[in-house]
């Protein structure tokens, strides 16, 4: 696998390929005020009764919503437990600082932006998670756990035994990437995260918001999610994408360290020049139709609603069976899902099947294909009327509000 990063416009891009083709795009615009994972020090503004809910003031600037079901509380015994059993308002008071984290992120709407994208309020949580290579440190938890994402058993089970070796750590979640990594490995990463914890959370006092660690940006969320692949290179243009890099491989990752290639091109200077000269440009713009081609000429049809994307399952020329051109359908729509970053409610309207048992076979498909998605991704099935359904919940917004700019 290549990972290339580049900037357009001032914003930052991250993208992955593997043998040529893009499996992997994160990217973070200049428009974005709240970061996926940012820390704040924040100040109750309100309470809202009927969300059952409080607004943050985050930074001054900016403001969050807490619902309760996010909040935790710490009992006399220094416990931590989870909010809702009773109303926040009997919890948290305005003037209460509170630490959070951004679950969701926030783009600033441009002048003439307003009619064609609806801002939210970005949503926080008091359960604060810190991302690593390897594993997630979750200081608010004191046992070890398996990330939900990881369904097959035997994989579950290897890690079930890593965790048996790092019970010196308490508060992390193994990630699929572990399951081939070496116990140091592993306690040095979590030594590491731990420390971060400490530093970051030494901030949390005084009643002056404000923002304490910014999230992962778009190449350090790219190196975690793509950490159970090998990667072979890491091409940057500019020193300071490689200064960035390296640090943050010489943290989590010091064998990526050699890995990271600069290189020179000409007119390195132009917004995407690598992306140009690597040919991925095309790949890219894509993802700003609503279609995409299936290896045997059929294709798929995604339309985004305000409750929900629809995906429609085209043979078009192909003379495959139905079953095989569902299963490439199933394949390209989990990689479309994953490079679009649609999220929330999914319906695929694949060629009908008479076979119950094609239909478990394609699921099956999906499944695995959805895996190397970093985004909590749940199969619900097929309804009364043929259709499947699924949930994505992504970490940022989609491609689409990110840079509609790059339309072509």
């Amino acid at each position: 696998m290549d990972i290339l990063i580049e900037e357009l416009e001032e914003s930052l891009w991250a993208a992955a390929l593997q043998d040529g083709l893009l499996v992997g795009l994160e990217a973070d615009p200049s428009l974005e005020e709240v970061r996926w994972g940012s820390i704040y020090w924040a100040r109750i503004k309100s309470i809202d009764k009927a969300l059952d809910a409080a607004f943050l003031d985050l930074d001054g600037f900016n403001t969050g919503i807490l619902y309760n079901n996010d909040a935790r509380i710490t009992e006399a015994s220094g416990k931590i437990v989870k909010g809702g059993e009773k109303p926040i308002g009997k919890i948290f008071q305005p003037g209460d600082m509170v630490a959070v984290q951004a679950k969701s992120a926030y783009l600033a709407a441009e002048e003439d932006d307003y009619a064609r994208r609806e801002t939210k309020t970005p949503q926080m949580s008091m359960d604060i998670t810190l991302p690593g290579r390897y594993m997630v440190f979750c200081p608010m938890v004191c046992e070890n756990r398996i990330s939900r994402r990881i369904r097959d058993k035997k994989m579950r089970g290897r890690l079930r035994k890593m965790l048996d070796e790092i019970d010196s750590l308490q508060g992390f979640i193994l990630r699929m990437a572990a399951a081939n990594t070496q116990t140091d490995v592993l306690l040095r990463e979590g030594k590491i995260m731990q420390a971060m914890w400490k530093d970051i959370s030494r901030h949390f006092e005084g009643q002056e918001a404000g923002l304490i660690a910014l999230g992962p940006d778009a190449i350090e969320r790219t190196l975690s999610d793509q950490a159970g692949r090998r990667i072979d290179r890491i091409e940057v243009v500019t020193m300071d994408h490689y200064k960035h890099v390296e640090e943050w491989c010489s943290i989590f990752a010091p064998d990526l360290v050699t890995k990271i290639q600069p290189v020179e091109i000409k007119h390195a200077e132009d917004d995407l020049a690598l992306f140009h000269e690597r040919d991925i440009i095309g790949q890219i713009e894509s993802l700003f139709q609503s279609y995409a081609l299936l290896p045997g000429g059929g294709n798929l049809i995604i339309q985004n609603a305000a409750a929900l994307t629809a995906i429609d399952v085209n043979q078009g020329g192909d003379k495959d069976s139905r079953l095989g051109i569902n299963i490439q359908a199933a394949k390209e729509t989990a990689r479309q899902l994953r490079l679009r970053n649609c999220g929330g409610i999914i319906v695929i309207d694949f060629l009908k099947m008479k076979d119950k048992a094609a239909e478990k076979k394609l699921i099956a498909v999906l499944e695995d294909a959805v895996n190397e998605d970093p985004c909590t991704v749940q199969i619900h099935g097929f309804t009364k009327l043929g259709l499947l359904e699924m949930t994505r919940k992504r970490r940022t917004p989609p491609l689409q509000d990110r840079f509609s700019s790059f339309i072509a």
